[in-house]
């Protein structure tokens, strides 16, 4: 049998979308989890790509309890953590801002030498409309592109910066209030433009238009017609999902094979929310 056609014994996994995207229910996040239900939240999020949980009321040390259950908890290299809580940062467009943090398609902090893992998203506050965050399946990216594309990106590797424009534009207002000492610092990391997933050994696509500048070897004009053919492909509405958020809600994303989206619809209200990242590999 294949595994993903194995029923779940202690959770309820319903999925939101054909390409990826599922919600858990029944489990209670504020409680200690039982290493059965940690094994089946972990194997929805391998098997879905993003996983959302409804109506968790967590407090930190609650919410960084489940985080440590998937993985180990790690800082985010521009913005600083919550004081108690240096690996919780505050993902926050106040009433009076018109850009919204990370507000661009990109896999987070592709810029490191070792990306993370995954990234969790817990909703505290949210628009009374809007503000919904669209996530995209980079296997389904990598495995709909023809042989030819992907024989001809096999020994590609795309040069990733944090010093993108777009995407800098994204962190200002935050850097402004909450900058760490360092928020001025560039990163820069090579990577493979088709990666191996650890866990799945599956492949997918990974560049994207916020962090991704070139092919490693080549110059900007000479990367841009491949790279964006690239970033449409890869945000094809069927490769798609869209989440709306509740207060209490929380996201968990595959960053190593997803790709996420908030869209700024909601000029004029506040929306805040507690990230938290988790420690990854080096992409092979």
């Amino acid at each position: 049998m294949n595994p993903a056609d194995t029923p779940y014994r202690t959770i309820e996994v319903r999925p939101i979308a054909g390409a990826l995207g599922a919600e858990v229910h029944g489990v209670e996040l504020t409680k200690p989890l039982e290493a059965a239900t940690s094994a089946e939240i972990r194997r929805a999020f391998l098997e879905h790509l993003v996983i959302f949980f409804r109506g968790q009321d967590l407090g930190l040390e609650q919410y960084m309890a489940f985080a440590r259950t998937l993985g180990t908890p790690v800082e985010y290299p521009f913005v600083k953590g919550l004081p108690e809580f240096p690996h919780v940062i505050e993902v926050k467009k106040l009433e009076h801002e018109k850009t919204n943090f990370g507000g661009i398609w990109h896999s987070d902090t592709s810029y490191l030498d070792a990306p993370p893992m995954a990234s969790m998203l817990l909703a505290r506050e949210v628009p009374p409309y809007g503000g919904d965050t669209l996530f995209a399946n980079q296997y389904l990216a990598y495995e709909r592109l023809s042989e030819g594309y992907r024989k001809m990106i096999a020994g590609l590797r795309g040069l990733n910066s944090s010093a993108k424009a777009d995407v800098s534009k994204t962190r200002e207002d935050r850097i402004k209030s909450d900058g760490r000492e360092e928020a001025r610092k560039d990163y820069a990391a090579d990577h493979p433009v088709a990666r191996t997933h650890p866990e799945t050994g599956r492949k997918a696509l990974y560049v994207n238009v916020a962090h991704t500048a070139s092919f490693a070897g080549m110059t900007e004009e000479e990367s841009a017609p491949l790279l964006g053919y690239l970033f449409q492909h890869q945000v094809r509405p069927e490769f798609t999902c869209r989440f709306s958020w509740q207060p209490g809600s929380i996201a968990l994303w595959d960053n190593r094979c997803v790709q996420h989206n908030p869209v700024n619809d909601y000029h004029g209200f506040r929306r805040v929310m507690h990230r938290i990242t988790l420690a990854g590999d080096v992409p092979r």
